[in-house]
């Protein structure tokens, strides 16, 4: 067998008191924080000293018999994250709820921040919001990942990739974040991942950003691979042991597909080159998690104003009623899969035993 012993030699990241110090109070650099200095150091002594304990989580409970191991101690954030997509599954699986579409804005773009205007994004996610709100046995999620760019506080941090030394050691949901020795905290995802389990359609509205997702819906594309293969219980790992979660991989890993069987639905929107390639890549994304295409009408990309100024962009999408009646086509296309899905129906070749596991 292959050595499971994790590969070491990167430089070494730990900074030093005086940088982390500098860090630190670059927080409080608004002229309104001057008069409070010495509270200020007071502080930056106690986040030194976690920084230097490493307490990524000061905070923890013992899992309980539910997990591989009772008495180990768990972040209580993961445990609070963990209860909230429990409690997710089970309102998708009750029959008796209204089912529910997770819509998405995947544009950065909001006229509260520096562009000072909407997107075009949204006024199509709004169309779509529309027809999905007109069946009563349906429920609208809006997830507008603008916040991102305008709203305080709203944060994804970037995967750090565990699931390249093992899925085991990649955590469902994320056990990477909060690390509050690190100073990363406020990570959305916690909040994001239970609106993906409750959902059974995910829409995703995007423009094209350089031949690439945007930022924004990149980000969280990243940190939902623990959805697709990740560790329930990050107890049987003992938390971030990478020997632990290789050996637990070779002994045979099942790779639980926790979104599987989800309708999707795309509408990809871009003003020059690149839209096809986002549309292919995240239709391959969402179906190689096993989530399930709605149906031809579902999926498409269009340029708006193709090489035409920017400045009169929306002025473009005024103009193209088409791709307005093209994304309530999409909309209706996913609510009709849900529904279908929801009775029982499968696609061809669904439930086929796969021969090649991630």
């Amino acid at each position: 067998m292959s050595s499971v012993k994790p590969r070491k030699g990167m430089p070494e990241a730990t900074v030093d008191e005086r940088r982390f110090r500098e860090r630190f109070s670059d927080i409080f650099f608004d002229p309104g924080f001057d008069g409070l200095k010495s509270e200020i150091e007071a502080l930056s002594d106690i986040a030194w000293q976690a920084y230097r304990e490493k307490r990524k989580a000061p905070r923890t409970e013992k899992a309980g018999n539910a997990f591989f191991d009772p008495d180990y101690d768990l972040s209580v954030d993961w445990i609070a994250a963990c209860a909230a997509i429990e409690n997710a599954q089970r309102a998708h699986d009750d029959e008796k709820l209204q089912s529910r579409i997770l819509l998405i804005n995947g544009s950065p773009r909001s006229e509260h921040t520096c562009p000072g205007e909407m997107s075009k994004t949204f006024r199509l996610l709004e169309e779509a919001r529309t027809v999905l709100s007109e069946d009563p046995a349906f429920h609208v999620d809006v997830l507008d990942l603008s916040r991102l760019t305008s709203e305080y506080g709203r944060q994804i941090h970037p995967c750090k990739a565990c699931f390249s030394t093992s899925p085991a050691l990649c955590h469902w949901p994320c056990s990477c974040y909060p690390n509050y020795s690190l100073g990363q905290t406020h990570d959305w995802m916690n909040e994001i991942y239970p609106r993906w389990v409750a959902a059974h359609g995910i829409m995703i509205i995007t423009p094209c950003h350089w031949y690439q997702a945007p930022t924004t819906l990149k980000s969280m594309i990243d940190r939902l691979v623990c959805a697709d293969g990740g560790n329930p219980d990050p107890t049987s790992t003992h938390g971030k042991n990478a020997e632990e979660a290789k050996r637990l991989e070779l002994a045979g890993w099942p790779y639980p597909r926790h979104l599987a069987g989800r309708a999707f639905a795309l509408v990809v929107h871009g003003d020059s080159e690149g839209i096809d390639v986002v549309r292919r890549s995240l239709h391959d994304w969402l179906s190689d998690m096993q989530l399930r295409p709605a149906g031809i009408a579902a999926s498409f990309d269009r340029y708006i104003g193709y090489y035409r100024p920017y400045a009169t962009s929306h002025d473009d999408l005024d103009a193209d009623a088409a791709i307005f009646e093209e994304t309530r086509n999409a909309a209706l296309t996913l609510r009709e899969a849900v529904k279908r899905y929801r009775a029982g129906e499968l696609d061809p070749g669904e439930g086929l035993p796969e021969p090649r596991p991630k």
